[in-house]
C-alpha cells in the first residue's frame, strides 16, 4: 500500500543517514594517515578539508535527480564512497603507494559521495512528507549524527586495536546498506497524490518514530562511553541493529490509513480540501505581502525613507515562504547571503573542529580517548538533530519563526570555544565537545527545513547545496587558521613528542589561540542568524496567521 511504501522509505532514509556520516570519523585515523603518508600538520589539514571540498559539488547530485531515477544517484554515491575510501585503505594498508596529491582527490571523491547521500535523503523526505517536511527532514537527519558511535561499535566488534579499519568500513558499509534500501526504493509509486494522513495521524506516527530514535541514540552514547571487549561489542552492535530494524515493524502497526480510518471516520485527506480555500489563502498572503515595504507614511500621505535599520531590515526581503527560486535569484537574496554567512560561521566551524578532535585530544594529553570524543561528539550531534523537530511538535504552544530557533541554536558554540579557552580538562574538553555537537546537530537538521521554506521545496535538492559550498571554504581557512598555530607550537622544545615517527605539539598553547579565533567567528554567525531571524519574522507571522484561517474556515 501506498501509505506503508511512503513510511518504508522514511525508515530506508534513515538507515542511509546512519551509515553515511563517515566524515565524523576522520579523527579517529588521521593521525595514522599522517604518519603513513609523512605529512605536516598543514598537509593533513588539507586531506580534511579535501573531503569538505567535495560537497563543493554537492549541486550535481541535485542536477543528476532531473536525468535520473534516485536509486541510480544512490548506487552512484555508494561507488564513490568505495573508490574514495577503498584506496585510501590500501594506502593506510601500505599495500600500494600514491603521491599526496591523489590522496588528496581520493579525499575529495570521498566527500563528494556524502553529499550525494545527503542529497537523496533530502529528496525522499521532501517528496514524501510535504505537510511534515520538517519533522521528517530532522528524524532522518538525525541518524547521520549516529554514524561515528555505530562505526566505533563495528571496529570494536572486528578488532578495536586498528583504527585503520574504519576507512575500509567507511567504503563498504554504505554500499552494503545502499543495496539494502534498493527494494524499498524500487516499489513502484502510486500516481495519486492522496496519500496523507491528517496532521493529527502523521504526527502520531512521528512521535513514535522519534521515541524509537531518542531510544537508540541514548543506547548508543551510554555504550560507547565504557570500554568493552570484542565480543561484547559483537552484542551490542546486534542490539543497535535489532533497534534500527525495529521502525520497520512498527511502521507496520501503526502506519497504515485504513488503521487512522477505522478510528476516525470522517477523516478527509489534506488533498481533499477545496481548491478555492487554498487560492484565497494565496490572495490573502499576498495582499499582506504586498503591504510591507521600506517605506513609511506620514499623517498627510506622504512617503519619507525610513532609519538605516528599517532601511535594512526591509530592504527586498522575503515576504512569503515557500516561493520557489532559481540559482541566479538566490544569488541575489540579501537573506540567503545573511544565512550563508550563519551557517558558515556556525556549522561549518563545528565541522571543522570535529575533524581536528582527534589532534586536540592528543595535544591535551587524551589520545587512548579519541574515540570516546569522537562518540561523544556524534551521539550529541544526533540529539540536536532530534531536537531540530521540537518547533514542529511544539507548534500549538509556542509558535516561532524556524530562524529563531536557528539563531538560538548557534549559541552554544561560542561558549564551547571559550570555555575551551579557560580550561584544557577532560571535562571541559567532554562539555565543550557535547555543545558544539547538539549546536551543530540542530543546525545542520534545521537548515534543510529552513532552505526548503524560505527558497523552495522543489528548488531545495539544489539550492542547499549551494548553501554548503560554504563548507570547503570554511574547511580551508579554519583548518588553515589551526594549522598554522599547531605548527607554531611545534617550534617550542618542551611543547614537541615524537609518536610513531611524527612530531605532536603537547599543551594547551597548541589550540588556545585557535579556540578564541574561534569564539569570535561563531559569535559572527550568531549575529548573523539574528539579523536572518528579523528579516524572515514577518513572512513566518503571516504563514501563521493564515494557517489559523484554513483550520477556522
Amino acid at each position: 500500500m501506498e501509505q506503508s511504501r511512503k513510511w518504508m522509505i522514511l525508515i530506508a532514509s534513515t538507515w542511509i543517514q546512519a551509515f553515511t556520516g563517515t566524515n565524523f570519523d576522520f579523527s579517529s585515523y588521521s593521525s595514522d594517515l599522517k604518519s603513513v603518508l609523512e605529512i605536516s600538520q598543514v598537509q593533513l589539514n588539507y586531506l580534511s578539508m579535501a573531503s569538505d571540498f567535495g560537497k563543493a559539488f554537492g549541486w550535481c547530485s541535485g542536477v543528476s535527480l532531473m536525468y535520473f531515477p534516485l536509486w541510480v544517484v544512490l548506487l552512484i554515491a555508494a561507488f564513490m564512497g568505495l573508490v574514495g575510501y577503498g584506496l585510501q585503505w590500501l594506502v593506510i594498508q601500505r599495500i600500494i603507494f600514491l603521491p599526496y596529491f591523489l590522496v588528496f582527490l581520493l579525499c575529495v571523491l570521498a566527500g563528494c559521495s556524502i553529499c550525494w547521500f545527503n542529497t537523496v535523503c533530502y529528496v525522499l523526505c521532501i517528496k514524501h512528507f510535504s505537510a511534515n517536511r520538517p519533522i521528517a527532514l530532522s528524524l532522518s537527519i538525525s541518524f547521520n549524527g549516529a554514524s561515528a558511535a555505530l562505526y566505533n561499535l563495528i571496529a570494536n566488534a572486528i578488532n578495536s586495536k586498528d583504527d585503520t579499519l574504519y576507512l575500509l568500513l567507511n567504503g563498504l558499509v554504505p554500499l552494503v546498506t545502499s543495496i539494502a534500501a534498493l527494494p524499498i526504493l524500487w516499489q513502484p509509486q502510486s500516481q495519486t497524490v492522496a496519500n496523507l494522513l491528517t496532521n493529527f495521524g502523521e504526527n502520531l506516527n512521528f512521535r513514535c518514530l522519534t521515541i524509537l530514535a531518542v531510544f537508540t541514540g541514548l543506547y548508543l552514547l551510554i555504550l560507547n562511553s565504557v570500554s568493552y571487549s570484542a565480543q561484547t561489542a559483537r552484542i551490542l552492535l546486534a542490539g543497535a541493529l535489532f533497534l534500527l530494524v525495529l521502525p520497520v515493524i512498527a511502521a507496520g502497526v501503526i502506519c497504515t490509513e485504513e488503521w487512522f480510518e477505522l478510528f476516525h471516520p470522517n477523516y478527509i485527506s489534506l488533498e481533499d480540501n477545496d481548491t478555492d480555500d487554498l487560492d484565497m489563502l494565496n490572495e490573502l498572503i499576498w495582499k499582506e505581502a504586498s503591504s510591507m515595504n521600506v517605506w513609511t507614511e506620514n499623517s498627510d500621505g506622504s512617503k519619507e525613507k525610513g532609519s538605516w535599520t528599517s532601511s535594512f531590515l526591509l530592504r527586498d526581503r522575503l515576504l512569503l515562504l515557500g516561493e520557489e527560486h532559481s540559482a541566479s535569484l538566490l544569488m541575489r537574496r540579501l537573506d540567503f547571503w545573511l544565512y550563508y554567512l550563519a551557517y558558515f560561521c556556525g556549522g561549518t566551524l563545528v565541522l571543522v573542529y570535529s575533524n581536528n578532535l582527534g589532534q586536540i585530544s592528543e595535544s591535551l594529553g587524551y589520545r587512548s580517548e579519541i574515540s570516546f570524543f569522537v562518540a561523544l561528539y556524534s551521539a550529541c550531534s544526533f540529539f540536536g538533530r532530534l531536537l531540530s523537530a521540537a518547533p514542529d511538535f511544539l507548534s500549538n504552544k509556542m509558535n516561532y519563526a524556524r530562524t529563531a530557533w536557528l539563531a538560538f541554536a548557534l549559541i552554544p558554540t561560542p561558549l564551547a570555544f571559550f570555555l575551551l579557552v579557560l580550561s584544557g580538562s577532560k571535562a571541559a574538553l567532554s562539555a565543550a565537545t557535547a555543545l558544539v555537537g547538539l549546536s551543530s546537530g540542530f543546525v545542520f537538521s534545521a537548515a534543510v527545513s529552513i532552505t526548503s521554506e524560505l527558497f523552495g521545496p522543489k528548488s531545495a535538492g539544489v539550492n542547499h547545496n549551494i548553501l554548503i559550498t560554504n563548507i570547503p571554504l570554511g574547511s580551508l581557512l579554519y583548518g588553515l587558521l589551526a594549522a598554522l598555530v599547531y605548527e607554531a607550537n611545534l617550534g617550542k622544545p618542551d611543547q614537541v613528542l615524537i609518536l610513531d615517527g611524527s612530531k605532536v605539539c603537547m599543551g594547551r598553547n597548541c589550540y588556545i589561540q585557535t579556540f578564541m579565533w574561534w569564539g569570535c567567528i561563531s559569535l559572527l554567525g550568531v549575529a548573523s542568524s539574528f539579523l536572518l531571524f528579523l528579516r524572515t519574522k514577518a513572512a513566518y507571522d503571516s504563514q501563521q496567521r493564515n494557517q489559523n484561517w484554513m483550520r477556522l474556515t
